[in-house]
């Protein structure tokens, strides 16, 4: 497996994973209607728009491949978009295809983010995700906290979504 910064010609394959990884992970926790809406056009759409504004907002965005260069998972980082008082990094998407979870390649994702941050000195991040997703075991296995929670819609449901933070990143890379 290899890790590293993503680039415009990624979008694609990224967006194949978004799409992939959101039909099996929230498969019986959001509703099917928002699942069937998903494609890759339209993930592949946004992800170019988030590329396009990316060096304008310390948004950066980075890949694991397979030994055969196959994108198959990929985490983006961004200043904390809320503007919170302790929080000022945020780990804004982390997707995996399923085979491929359970390997340490989402702590390895994770660790890049956080290594990003720090070198533009934010020592501090959250990551919001929705309260019944299975990854938040992932999260609290590797330090975070829950800090915070809101309601937020989804298909005509209301769904809670919990952030973990962390005081210390350098907890994550050191």
């Amino acid at each position: 497996m290899m890790l590293r910064a993503a680039t415009h010609d990624d979008i694609p394959a990224i967006a194949r994973v978004h799409v992939d990884a959101w039909q099996t992970t929230y498969r019986g926790i959001l509703p099917a209607k928002v699942l069937q809406t998903l494609t890759y056009q339209k993930s592949e759409n946004s992800w170019r728009r988030i590329f396009a504004e990316a060096p304008g907002a310390d948004q950066f965005t980075y890949v694991a491949e397979n030994p055969l260069g196959q994108i198959i998972g990929f985490a983006s980082g961004v200043l904390e978009r809320e503007g919170h008082s302790v929080y000022q990094g945020e780990l804004y998407a982390i997707y995996m295809l399923a085979a491929h979870q359970r390997q340490g390649i989402g702590r390895e994702l994770v660790q890049a983010i956080a290594c990003q941050l720090a070198q533009i000195n934010i020592q501090t991040m959250l990551v919001w995700v929705l309260e019944d997703n299975p990854a938040c075991r992932f999260y609290e296995a590797i330090g975070g906290q829950k800090v915070e929670q809101k309601a937020i819609e989804r298909g005509g449901a209301i769904f809670t979504e919990v952030a973990y933070g962390w005081t210390d990143i350098s907890r994550l890379y050191g």
